[in-house]
């Protein structure tokens, strides 16, 4: 079916498109984002835009990366965010193509803000994000019924990439049962540190999800007491996601992906109930 037939918006010369591609995998795509590939005449992409994604992009489509890692040599952002209104002002039609949501911890409202202190027309396409699409293609659900009716979404470093300030690590320890860390492997011993401090239990089950849903996904399955050495043992990479809580257990049952043989039993280790008499 085309894009016509779907309705789906012109993407207009002169405009910029704030895209969110998904996690990794290009099937995670949404219509509108690759509706934007075809069209673009640039591509700003970051560094979590898979490969395979870019592929998509149109022929004689610029590819112009402005992508940031920690510790290496990055673009800064009010440099982006001037390109990508100089790029409209030529006419252009520019896709802002980040990894996962561009709302979720993914500067995207900084962009967007600076095109329109611009004058500069814009639409912004959200994504699947990290912290549920990464944890699905894991086998954790974010809520379950019978662990969480919360869940508490935490960024693993500020931007001066140190570990946020100014988060109340009491409040975030209470607040959900579920807790999902983005870019938390650089300063994962930090975090379980304080989410201890705060009253988390040590043996709470815990789990890190590193490259979620591309081929080299990783998942470590642990503690909180013992996720530092499990992944320094695992040789994780960064990007990854952390979480915290009941949840994890699930995987035993969900983890689709690996292909485990069906599940008996409680994934949450409770005993069967028992029949009435």
């Amino acid at each position: 079916m085309s894009a016509a037939a779907l309705a789906l918006p012109d993407f207009l010369p002169g405009t910029v498109w704030l895209v969110g591609a998904g996690p990794g995998d290009p099937g995670l795509l949404t219509l509108l984002a690759r509706h934007a590939l075809d069209q673009a005449d640039v591509v700003v992409y970051d560094a979590l835009v898979a490969p395979d994604i870019l592929k998509l992009a149109r022929p004689g489509a610029r590819l112009d990366y402005a992508g940031k890692r920690g510790g290496k040599p990055s673009p800064r952002q009010p440099d982006i965010s001037l390109k990508l209104v100089r790029l409209a002002r030529e006419g252009l039609r520019v896709l802002r193509l980040k990894g996962g949501d561009p709302m979720v911890f993914g500067r995207g409202g900084e962009e967007a803000l600076a095109l329109a202190a611009a004058g500069v027309p814009y639409r912004i396409v959200p994504g699947v994000t990290a912290g549920i699409g990464g944890l699905a293609y894991a086998g954790i659900p974010v809520t379950h019924r019978d662990t969480n009716s919360a869940v508490t979404f935490v960024t693993g470093h500020n931007a001066s990439g140190e570990v946020p300030d100014g988060l109340d690590w009491p409040a975030v320890a209470r607040g959900a049962p579920v807790l999902v860390f983005y870019m938390a492997l650089k300063h994962l011993a930090v975090i379980r540190q304080r989410l201890i401090g705060a009253g988390r239990s040590p043996t709470e089950p815990a789990a890190i999800v590193s490259a979620a849903c591309t081929p080299a996904q990783q998942v470590v399955e642990t503690t909180l007491e013992r996720c530092v050495g499990d992944a320094e043992d695992a040789k994780l990479d960064p990007p990854a996601i952390f979480v915290v809580g009941e949840v994890v257990r699930m995987r035993a049952a969900l983890d689709w992906l690996g292909g485990k043989p069906a599940f008996s039993g409680d994934p949450l280790g409770r005993p069967p109930r028992q029949q009435a008499g």
